[in-house]
């Protein structure tokens, strides 16, 4: 007995330890290491946040600084001049040229080191010193050797030449190249005056660390005025992102090129760059840069646009030839270098496309500085993507396990596209790094990885159990239909999976239904019917004939008269009555309700009959509820006496209905001209707002609010020109619905920010309501849209609605003040009332200027209806609103 004891107490402890490492949570913590593992070991997440950040780039708009020219030794100058290189000569008349338009700086891109040398100069040399000085003034021909062999050889000593035209500027900025390595011991040979004379001041270890240099040979680097390094540091994909501004030569900081060309090109020195190592960043003057600890700046990159490249480069052969002036440089930096194809090399950089030649980089560089469009990670950066890390994985191991499928596959998308975009937005308009890239692919393959093992391990069971109970609900569905309880055996049936049975027990249902004349349940099994199986034999014809007795069989309970309507032997209908109203017709169906033609026989008022099927929306005190504020919502619209509200006449409740008779109106609801292509000319959509705002005045001061201002509870006669608002209080029963109708089959285009956010509200949210309309009947859109429902909220609620003269750049500034006010997302800081909406309204139309041309009415868009263009109201919350 001991025995068995033991090993029930070992499956049970075996059994614990099996649940334990199924669980969410352990799972999740799993997850969360792998992909720290992952990130530390490989490349992939770096190489992520490398393409998010070249994409953040790529779309950033930013002028470049004028401050920058480039003369190009290009393919065209390699032509007409000759193969690089040229011939120093040659560049020291280049240099002349460029100089000669008074530029600040000439930062020349060419290497210089070694001597260049020519066969005839020793030669003339060897000449000149074999003449002995004492026989120069006694022998005339001699005299006349030596100075023509001093003049030769000064002539073939092509350094001096360009030395002499570097001495005339007075502003180059010459190259040094460095090799990166690690410093084992001390240099070579000490570093040269100009380099000496360039240095920064900075802690050793600041710069990136360099073991070997190349500077111009001596007779250059004595003319030239300061230097800076070209040297270029690519990621691991080989694209340049960084610049280094300090290179770490033993001990010593030697600044870039483009570092010095933007020294010069706010007139300071070297002397003006001071490096602060706790921020870390490098100050010019008053201009500081970000950078990392060694000295790294993330330039901007300027993208090509309109097919144009952000500089103007002028080919060295033009400068040279005269074709473009030298004053063209007067006051600029001149960037000075070789472009041709096969000279140097050309990086990748964020921009992607093409790459790009040492010279063209530099004045990116350039520019980032001088115009601050450098990128860099802020202080608080790296500590907020370390919180956001730690939030993704707690939602990963604590909150995750606990929401069902749907909720948390969109809290993940949510939080995922809020961190991309939240980078996009600080990279591209702010010029923030912040890495969010990095827990963003953490949320996402957390997320696949716990949906896919709750698939495995918890819907899969789910979806077993519910294949061995189908049989189960079927049965318990006829149980049911046997008792005469045909909504709850409709209910089981609808999670059955479907069958040849299944069919069959749901036709019987629907003949069950049509039996107790509630047509519109039968219609709804047989298109339930169709969603299983649409092909279903005879199904088309059945649910044909549902829909015409839904449509026609529509009043009275469960085979009772009472006015309502008959079907009668022979096909005959007899028109049923709604309190003192004959029914004539249908007009129009809502989700909660239909619109009806209805007579007053008495006295023949033709009526537009509103009704509203409480009891399918309500139950127990609910209804009660329901009915009591749809009493007193209806009388308090019936006070309402304005011409431009109409007119509601009575109320009551008959046949489970609940309905209101108000004016009949011709005409129809201003929907269709919202439309693109079929806008009212502006005077006549400010005349019909103006007049909609004068409404509400009226309607706010008898302390009644509407809650669904919208163009389809707006009735508007074109020949007439006759605007009535209906509607008022079916928005607060609706909202009450257990459907949610006005929410769920409705859209929030309409709807306050206030209203959204379910707080109380006043007429101030119906002038905002108000505002929309008005701004879509001008443009023909909404000012707010979104691919889904919680986006579109979500723009309400926190964007500011754009100009509206971004789509009609025709209408006056009055127009669009009054747009925006209208649109103010806080209530205190809109229209006060509908009078002061109107009072701008008609100050709007007293400045467009009311021509013959532009109060002519448009033709009419043709209407959807058949009867004689006749149209009323629209029943509650009949489709989106929009």
């Amino acid at each position: 007995m001991r025995g068995h004891k033991g090993q029930g107490l070992g499956t049970a402890s075996s059994t614990k330890r099996s649940q334990f490492w199924r669980t969410d949570w352990f799972v999740g913590v799993l997850v969360v290491l792998a992909i720290l593992l992952l990130h530390k070991a490989t490349s992939i997440v770096e190489t992520l946040e490398n393409r998010f950040y070249d994409y953040g780039i790529s779309q950033a708009n930013k002028k470049p600084s004028d401050q920058i020219a480039i003369v190009a030794i290009d393919d065209v100058s390699v032509a007409n001049v000759g193969r690089w290189p040229w011939s120093r000569d040659v560049q020291a008349q280049l240099i002349e040229q460029i100089s000669s338009g008074k530029p600040k700086a000439i930062v020349n891109q060419i290497l210089y080191p070694e001597p260049q040398t020519e066969r005839g100069a020793p030669f003339l040399r060897k000449i000149r010193e074999a003449i002995p000085p004492d026989e120069l003034v006694a022998n005339p021909t001699l005299e006349a050797i030596h100075k023509i062999a001093t003049e030769g050889e000064l002539a073939l000593n092509a350094d001096a030449r360009l030395a002499q035209a570097f001495a005339t500027a007075g502003n180059v900025v010459g190259l040094v190249s460095f090799t990166p390595g690690e410093v084992r011991g001390k240099p070579d040979k000490p570093l040269k005056q100009v380099t000496l004379k360039s240095l920064v001041k900075a802690s050793a270890g600041f710069g990136v660390e360099a073991a070997g240099i190349l500077e111009p040979i001596d007779i250059l680097s004595s003319k030239i005025e300061s230097i800076g390094h070209g040297n270029k540091f690519a990621d691991t994909d080989g694209t340049i992102r960084v610049e280094s501004l300090l290179t770490d030569y033993y001990g010593q900081m030697v600044p870039s090129q483009a570092l010095m060309a933007a020294v010069k090109g706010l007139n300071l020195t070297t002397a003006d760059i001071k490096v602060s190592e706790q921020d870390p960043s490098i100050q010019i003057g008053k201009l500081r840069i970000g950078t990392t600890d060694q000295g790294q700046m993330r330039p901007f990159y300027y993208a090509d646009k309109d097919g144009k490249t952000p500089f103007s480069y002028d080919s060295a052969f033009d400068v040279m030839s005269g074709k473009v002036p030298p004053g063209k440089y007067a006051g600029k930096v001149v960037l000075l270098g070789p472009t041709a194809a096969g000279v140097g090399v050309e990086f990748p950089t964020p921009l992607g496309g093409r790459g790009m030649t040492p010279l063209e980089q530099t004045a990116h560089v350039t520019s980032s500085i001088l115009s601050e469009h450098f990128v860099t990670t802020p202080w608080w950066a790296n500590t907020v993507a370390f919180l956001v890390f730690l939030l993704v994985a707690a939602y990963l191991i604590v909150l995750l396990p606990r929401l069902s499928a749907g909720s948390s596959a969109l809290v993940t998308a949510l939080v995922f596209a809020v961190l991309l975009i939240s980078a996009f937005v600080l990279l591209s308009r702010f010029n923030y790094w912040a890495q969010f890239v990095f827990p963003a692919v953490l949320l996402l393959m957390g997320h696949l990885a716990l949906t896919t093992k709750r698939f495995l391990f918890t819907e899969a069971g789910k979806l077993r159990s519910d294949e061995e109970s189908a049989e189960t609900n079927r049965m318990m569905g006829l149980s049911y239909q046997g008792q005469g309880q045909l909504d709850m055996a409709f209910d089981r049936f609808r999670r059955v999976p479907v069958s040849d049975a299944l069919m069959g027990n749901l036709g019987n249902l629907a003949l069950d239904f049509e039996r107790k004349r509630q047509f519109n349940k039968s219609q709804a099994v047989y298109e339930h019917m169709a969603t299983l199986d649409k092909s279903y034999k005879g199904l088309d014809a059945k649910l044909s004939r549902a829909k015409n007795l839904s449509e026609t069989v529509i009043l009275g309970g469960s085979g009772a008269h009472a006015g309502g309507t008959m079907l009668l032997d022979g096909g005959g209908v007899e028109k049923p009555m709604l309190g003192r109203y004959q029914v004539e017709k249908e007009l129009g169906k809502g989700a909660m309700g239909v619109v009806y033609l209805g007579k007053d026989p008495k006295i023949g008022r033709v009526v537009a009959i509103k009704t509203m099927a409480l009891s399918q929306e309500f139950e127990g005190d609910d209804l009660v509820d329901a009915r009591e504020r749809f009493f007193r919502e209806a009388e308090t619209a019936g006070r309402l006496q304005h011409q431009n509200i109409v007119t509601i006449f009575d109320a009551g409740e008959e046949h489970d209905l609940a309905f209101i008779a108000m004016e009949f109106l011709k005409g129809k609801d201003l929907v269709d001209f919202c439309k693109t292509g079929a806008l009212l000319p502006v005077p006549k959509v400010l005349s019909i707002v103006e007049r909609v705002a004068q409404a509400l005045a009226y309607a706010h001061r008898q302390n009644v609010v509407h809650r669904d201002i919208k163009p389809a509870n707006i009735m508007y006669e074109l020949e007439s020109d006759t605007v009535k608002v209906t509607d008022f209080g079916i928005a607060r029963i609706t909202d009450s619905s257990k459907t949610k109708t006005g929410l769920v089959l409705g859209t929030p285009s309409f709807m306050s920010p206030e209203q959204i956010a379910g707080k109380k509200v006043d007429g101030r949210s119906d002038l905002y309501s108000l505002g929309v309309m008005l701004y879509q009947m001008l443009t023909g859109v909404l000012p707010f849209r979104g691919e889904s429902m919680a986006e579109l909220m979500y723009k309400i609620a926190n964007e500011e609605a754009p100009d509206v003269r971004l789509i009609r750049k025709d209408l006056s500034p009055q127009i669009a003040n009054a747009v925006a006010l209208a649109l103010s997302k806080r209530p205190e800081t809109r229209f006060q009332s509908g009078d002061q909406l109107a009072s701008d309204l008609r100050l709007a139309m007293a400045d467009f200027g009311l021509t013959e041309s532009a109060a002519a009415s448009p033709k009419p868009p043709p209407s959807s209806t058949d009867f004689d263009k006749t149209i009323v109201s629209s029943p509650p919350n009949i489709g989106s609103g929009s």
